[in-house]
Order: structure tokens, then C-alpha cells, then sequence
């Protein structure tokens, strides 16, 4: 299952949740119970072919050798 980030649109509290990829609806808010959540897009960290990491967007990273979220080329 996936970790997303959330955040709370009543009290601003950013939290991550481990969810369920048939679940629709957002999780409530660890810190006042709202279920006025939104999903935050996240970075991700691409591995270079020399085993290092670089994080960012994708379409960043794509020109600087970085194998890009959700490209599958993670080493």
C-alpha cells in the first residue's frame, strides 16, 4: 500500500497515511478529526546509475540523468 501526504484544509496540519489503493475517500486529519482533507502531490528521490540520489520532479530530473518518478528505472 502507498503513503500519501495530506493536508487539512480546517486547521493546516500536513500528515502521511498509509492508504489503501481501492480506498476513495480522505483519511480525517490526525490533529483536529476533519475529514476536509486533500491528497498533496509529493517528490519523489530518483537513483542515479552511479548509486547516488537525487530528489525532485520528474520533469527536472529527466535532463539530469535521474531515472524520474514512475519511470521504473530505479536502480
Amino acid at each position: 500500500m502507498p503513503i500519501y501526504e495530506y493536508k487539512c484544509n480546517k486547521c493546516g496540519h500536513i500528515f502521511e497515511e498509509l492508504v489503501s489503493v481501492s480506498k476513495s475517500e480522505s483519511p480525517e486529519c490526525l490533529s483536529c478529526g476533519s475529514l476536509d482533507t486533500i491528497k498533496l502531490i509529493s517528490a519523489c528521490i530518483g537513483h542515479l546509475s552511479d548509486g547516488s540520489s537525487e530528489s525532485g520532479s520528474y520533469s527536472s530530473s529527466v535532463g539530469s540523468g535521474a531515472a524520474g518518478c514512475g519511470s521504473g528505472g530505479f536502480s
